[in-house]
């Protein structure tokens, strides 16, 4: 592409095409094994079939006592049923006797043996009588028999809270399909049957490069001339959120020999430009990133981020991977916007996850007018008030307050001439 350098654009990409092209760059990772335990928030590479029923054995789904079930028919707490306590079974213990001593094979009618929730039932034991529905034999003088008897209060039917084998899960069932992001209760699930490791999507590795000599790291004064960075603020939380792993963030002198240093320094797949892609003089991104790799688009037809751009660099020098490379706006709101039309997208495309806004969507009417231009894609923000949709006054780029005042976005295709007042629009929540 010829250098743009203070001759502006001769023509700009409209988004369908750009968003085309990315797409064709932007393919899934790789996929990589990971311990279940880090499972949760990746994308599954492959179908995951359990490797054993859950539960594996049948077990007491109560505290209470394990019973032959017809033992315990016409119990009432007023004519209550007396059953012998043979012995006790807790959660990962082996069955012990009682004064009554362990009973040999299989539990007989007329016996009980004490049981912990998540214990195996003992042999021949049917079902489980809760320990609210039981309590200690007494004689006829109220003297009690505890711990040889029981007396049941309330009868149980067979099964009756017991798990059985493979209730949960069946050894062998499909439990994950290959392109679900797992959730945390996944990858539980996941454990349970006896899975010690993923096959995931690997994770975007994500380098932010802030490219100006009047740029200072977060946390700074602004003094003089210099500016306080917070495009990288801003874009190591949208990397997070799209499934990114952010490295370091690099500031960049205003030189092109660094600039071209820095795009093909360390190990990432994605490399975030902040600042440097329009038509400056001070603006070598564009013209470095041609140079050293592929620069597949730069200017799109789009309000803000209008000097946006985007391209690969393809592996070699001892690196391993094709490298995305996107040139987002100095200006804080039209770096959001790149980020979201493009960067954001390819992140994800390339963690597993689908290209499509992650936003949240209501529909609501316009309380005003919205006007754009046709040609142009247009990200307005907006407000919502009284069920209303309000287009925010400001239009200026580098107003980033506006977006902490918004709620959301309305995206204006670039066939549309605007919206009408009372139009349904979809509003992309900030939330």
């Amino acid at each position: 592409m010829a250098d743009v350098r203070m001759r502006g654009f001769e023509r700009r990409t409209s988004l369908r095409e750009a968003l085309q092209l990315l797409d064709e760059l932007a393919v899934a990772l790789p996929a990589e094994r990971v311990g279940v335990e880090q499972a949760a928030g990746r994308v599954a590479a492959e179908l995951v079939c359990a490797a054993a029923d859950v539960p594996h054995f049948r077990r007491a789904m109560m505290d209470g006592y394990a019973v032959v079930a017809e033992s315990t028919f016409g119990s009432s707490p007023y004519r209550p049923v007396r059953l012998r306590l043979a012995g006790e079974v807790r959660a990962g213990r082996a069955l012990t006797g009682t004064a009554a001593a362990a009973p040999e094979g299989p539990l007989a009618p007329g016996h009980a043996i004490a049981i912990a929730t998540g214990a195996p039932l003992p042999a021949g034991a049917d079902a489980v009588v809760p320990a609210e529905q039981a309590r200690p034999a007494r004689e006829g003088d109220g003297a009690a028999l505890a711990p040889t008897h029981i007396e049941v209060t309330a009868a149980v039917s067979p099964a009756k809270h017991v798990g059985e084998i493979g209730e949960d899960v069946k050894a062998g069932s499909v439990l994950v399909q290959a392109g679900r992001r797992l959730r945390p209760q996944d990858a539980g699930v996941l454990a349970s049957a006896g899975i010690g490791e993923v096959a995931v999507v690997g994770k975007p590795r994500v380098r932010i490069l802030v490219t100006g000599d009047e740029i200072l790291p977060p946390g700074s004064r602004p003094a003089g001339a210099c500016i306080v960075d917070s495009n990288s603020v801003v874009l190591r939380a949208l990397v997070a959120r799209d499934g990114g792993l952010c490295q370091p963030v690099a500031y960049v002198r205003d030189d092109a020999a660094t600039v071209e240093q820095e795009l093909l320094a360390g190990e990432a797949d994605v490399v975030l430009v902040s600042g440097g892609s329009s038509v400056g003089p001070e603006d070598h991104a564009p013209s470095v990133l041609a140079r050293v790799g592929r620069l597949v688009v730069h200017g799109v037809a789009m309000r803000p981020a209008s000097p946006s751009g985007f391209g690969a660099i393809e592996p070699g020098a001892g690196r391993t991977g094709r490298r995305l490379v996107f040139l987002l706006p100095g200006h804080p709101v039209s770096c959001l916007c790149a980020y979201e039309f493009f960067a954001g997208r390819a992140i994800r495309a390339l963690g597993g996850r689908p290209r499509d806004w992650p936003h949240r969507r209501v529909t609501a009417p316009l309380g005003t007018k919205l006007v754009s231009q046709l040609g142009r894609t247009d990200y307005v923000r907006v407000e919502l008030r009284g069920g209303d949709v309000h287009p925010l006054a400001t239009g200026g780029a580098s107003i980033l307050s506006s977006t902490m005042r918004a709620d959301g976005a309305v995206i204006v295709a670039e066939e549309l001439e605007g919206y009408a007042e009372g139009q349904q629009v979809s509003v992309l929540l900030y939330d």
